[in-house]
């Protein structure tokens, strides 16, 4: 969907040579995904120490422990961010309406680059908004999921944007 969905710079691929942020990343599935098809880096956000300790064991299975950074944290309540991604995978828990507040806070707290790309994975039947930041691209259904695409802001607001900065990648 998002390798062939034309929603990266100049249509391409939004994946190519991305700065991935996978918040609520679990074992990391979305990120080593996107790495494994050209994504340049992949930070995953994760509480759970058992889910943490398979992302770990999973990055260094597939051989992407250098391009990933692995930090327990709360995608509700993270630190300042040192790298802004155009990439960002949610997928919080069903049913308790983190998407919002998470894709908020995130974007307050630095993690989400200017024209970034944001996919928020919901329950089918969930409410979610994007936030007023963030301007709705897309939607599609699988089952029991809702993926809510979305971009960051409007990339001509600035001259520093995630797609100005890897147009060359």
């Amino acid at each position: 969907m998002l390798a062939h969905g034309q929603y990266g710079p100049g249509g391409d691929s939004a994946i190519t040579g991305a700065e991935v942020l996978d918040a609520f990343a679990g074992t990391g599935a979305f990120a080593f995904e996107a790495l494994s098809r050209g994504a340049a880096s992949a930070t995953l956000l994760e509480i759970n120490a058992h889910a943490l300790n398979a992302a770990r064991v999973n990055a260094v299975t597939l051989g992407e422990k250098d391009r990933t950074l692995i930090r327990r944290m709360d995608a509700t309540q993270p630190s300042a961010a040192t790298t802004a991604h155009g990439l960002v995978f949610l997928d919080p828990p069903y049913g308790m309406e983190l998407g919002t507040k998470s894709l908020k806070v995130l974007a307050a707290k630095g993690w989400i680059a200017i024209g970034g790309l944001a996919i928020a994975e919901v329950a089918a039947g969930e409410e979610f908004a994007p936030p007023a930041e963030f301007t709705l691209i897309n939607e599609r259904v699988f089952s029991a999921a809702r993926f809510v695409i979305m971009r960051y802001k409007n990339q001509s607001h600035t001259n520093v944007s995630y797609f100005s900065r890897h147009r060359s990648a």
